[in-house]
């Protein structure tokens, strides 16, 4: 059990993650037991509901959890679940960055009966690469979408014109919920944000993409479209996408949000302040407690 819960690097071992067969070689190996098979260190270490060779990232908060974070959640919460005026739009922008069209030497094969699945070609040769700049109403779940050799602010700045031209003047307040990277509030956007003063940006927290919705509507183009890909070129990578989007638009609907969904991040939050104060309450009182003995000694 000790051994399970140190790294294999720490044992002098050139090994990532331990397995089975080898906790049960390092064992023999090192002389704490003469004999051991895989299946006995799979019973021990499944009594304790160990399991070494399985892996769960995390991530080290580079942003604080505080008033602010809760505020940015509380209104990203807002434009999701509330019911808009009839002036206002919700979209949700992002990129999906170096599509390949991946084209194969061998035609894609359809399944067949009797247990036959589709048949891809191992092979494939590179040969360039676009990036999708989307966006995703939020109430309609409709998609519009540009495809672009550079995901720059010049790019980005196209699709918010694309989001101008199709959406009708009626509309007044136009929110945009993106990430915060340079290509989303860069000087040239600014700019032109300025003269169209009926989009307001609004930026989720840091390392908080699942709440941008079009992720979501990422992942299902990503299943559906781009899964085992084998396009003819870059082109025809960009057709298809694009079809993709056209076909979505005839039958979108939105994703469901609700205050619910955001239950989880709030709790944490709610979690770092109270402990935040509860550390700061402890150090005003130690620093009470010392003042009389630093009069003293004065």
């Amino acid at each position: 059990m000790k051994l399970a819960c140190e790294l294999p690097d720490a044992d002098g071992r050139s090994l990532s993650l331990w397995v089975c067969a080898e906790l049960a070689r390092q064992l023999i190996r090192t002389g704490i037991v003469a004999k051991i098979s895989p299946q006995s260190v799979q019973r021990i270490l499944f009594s304790k509901k160990l399991k070494p060779w399985r892996v769960h990232y995390w991530l080290t908060p580079k942003a604080p959890l505080d008033e602010t974070f809760r505020a940015t959640v509380l209104e990203i919460c807002d434009l999701y679940t509330r019911a808009l005026l009839p002036h206002e739009r919700v979209l949700c922008l992002d990129e999906m960055t170096s599509l390949q069209p991946r084209k194969r030497p061998s035609a894609t094969l359809p399944a067949l009966p009797d247990l036959q699945s589709v048949k891809v070609e191992h092979t494939y040769a590179r040969d360039g690469a676009t990036n999708l700049l989307g966006a995703f109403n939020t109430r309609s779940g409709e998609v519009l979408g540009i495809c672009r050799p550079r995901k720059r602010q010049a790019e980005f700045i196209e699709l918010l014109e694309l989001i101008d031209r199709t959406t009708e003047p009626s509309v007044t307040m136009i929110h945009l919920v993106c990430d915060n990277v340079s290509t989303h509030h860069g000087k040239l956007v600014r700019a032109w944000l300025e003269r169209h003063p009926r989009f307001r940006m609004h930026f989720t927290p840091v390392h908080c993409s699942w709440m941008n919705q079009i992720e979501q509507w990422f992942s299902i183009l990503r299943r559906k479209r781009l899964k085992a890909p084998n396009f003819a070129d870059v082109a025809d990578l960009i057709s298809k996408i694009q079809a993709f989007i056209s076909e979505w638009n005839e039958l979108a609907h939105p994703f469901a949000w609700k205050p619910k969904s955001f239950e989880k991040i709030l709790a944490k939050v709610d979690a770092a302040l109270a402990a935040a104060a509860k550390d700061a309450a402890l150090a005003a009182a130690a620093k009470v407690d010392a003042a009389p003995a630093a009069a003293a000694a004065a």
